[in-house]
């Protein structure tokens, strides 16, 4: 299968995406040469993935670069711009300031703040996929032979850039010759699951079957899951994790039945200066997502929509967080320890 690159940066123009909205019936390129533009397609949906928005923040700061200014005005409001795409996805926030201070340090030639900008985001996307190779080998190692996992939205390739979080776990077993199945939700209300996870799964021959978000519970009870995979969006400094709305009820559903439960995100996915769950902020998305389905209105005319996208999951139910130094375990002690080592941005300053 040829390898799935759902962006491609094209230094010194802009950034080429794969435009996730149109999958799994279209493969369709975007060419994004402005900041807006990258925006949009953040806000949309477009390009998604916690890791894969990180390099699309990097992408769109240098864009800014380019065309708006390298100058620090320039760029705080282009990170500001950036930011308010996507509140809960803590890489996006931090690429755009990590990629300001990049351009700070190269000094105050608008050239050598463009090129500092550009080196940015190519070696933040270069040390994704390095984490992703990690974190599959490590996230494989828990899994017996012959094991049935579930994972739930998209965590591969089209989320990372690489092989993927959760789903990358899933690609590595499956290659070891240790993975028997894989089941996937589908994922409302915008189905990255049934759209984007099966494409992908199909696209690697991996034995997969999609099934509906209210059907997960059954099926973990039935004892036919080994484990759940998932990814994150933010990880809060005691552990609980904020994925995609359903998380937690898979989560709270696999400890009832002895199922364990598996967060798989990289280093950068962590948010120390965040306490709790408490303390992240969700996401909350239009009320069409929900109150209708393929552009027809499903829901009556009037009716009230609650619509987060990601929903938060406590560390207690959580049996560790496979990241690219390791496996971290409950009480989550070591966590400091690890961002010390690797860094918020390992391998890329």
């Amino acid at each position: 299968m040829p390898e799935v690159v759902p962006l491609r940066i094209e230094r010194g123009r802009g950034v080429r995406i794969i435009d996730q909205t149109r999958l799994p019936h279209a493969l369709v390129e975007l060419e994004l040469r402005t900041l807006d533009a990258v925006c949009e397609a953040i806000r949309s949906l477009r390009v998604r993935g916690a890791p894969l928005l990180g390099v699309a923040a990097a992408c769109a700061m240098a864009i800014a670069g380019e065309t708006v200014g390298a100058d620090d005005e320039s760029l705080a409001h282009a990170a500001t711009a950036v930011r308010a795409t996507r509140p809960t996805a803590v890489d996006l926030h931090r690429a755009a300031e990590a990629a300001r201070a990049a351009a700070a340090a190269a000094g105050p030639s608008p050239e050598a703040r463009r090129a500092a900008l550009w080196d940015f985001a190519e070696r933040l996307l270069r040390a994704q996929r390095e984490r992703d190779a990690a974190m599959a080998r490590h996230g494989a190692a828990l899994l017996p032979v012959g094991a049935r996992v579930l994972t739930h939205c998209n965590t591969g390739a089209l989320a990372t850039g690489g092989i993927g979080t959760a789903l990358g776990v899933v690609r590595e077993a499956h290659r070891q010759g240790k993975l028997a199945h894989c089941y996937a939700t589908e994922t409302r209300p915008l189905l990255q699951g049934a759209r984007l996870t099966m494409w992908e799964l199909m696209q690697e021959g991996i034995p997969a079957t999609l099934l509906a978000d209210g059907a997960a519970g059954g099926l973990l009870a039935s004892g036919r899951v080994h484990a759940v995979l998932v990814g994150a969006d933010r990880i809060a400094r005691n552990g609980d994790t904020a994925n995609k709305v359903g998380t937690l009820a898979l989560a709270a559903a696999a400890a009832r039945f002895g199922v364990p439960f598996y967060v798989v995100a990289p280093s950068t996915s962590f948010d120390l200066r965040c306490p709790s769950g408490a303390a992240i902020p969700i996401e909350e998305r239009s009320a069409e997502e929900v109150a209708s389905f393929a552009g027809v209105r499903t829901a009556p005319e009037g009716a009230r929509v609650f619509n987060p996208a990601f929903d938060v999951t406590p560390s207690d139910l959580i049996a560790g967080w496979v990241t690219e130094a390791g496996v971290l375990r409950p009480p989550f002690e070591a966590v400091e320890a690890l961002l010390r080592d690797a860094g918020e941005y390992a391998g890329i300053h």
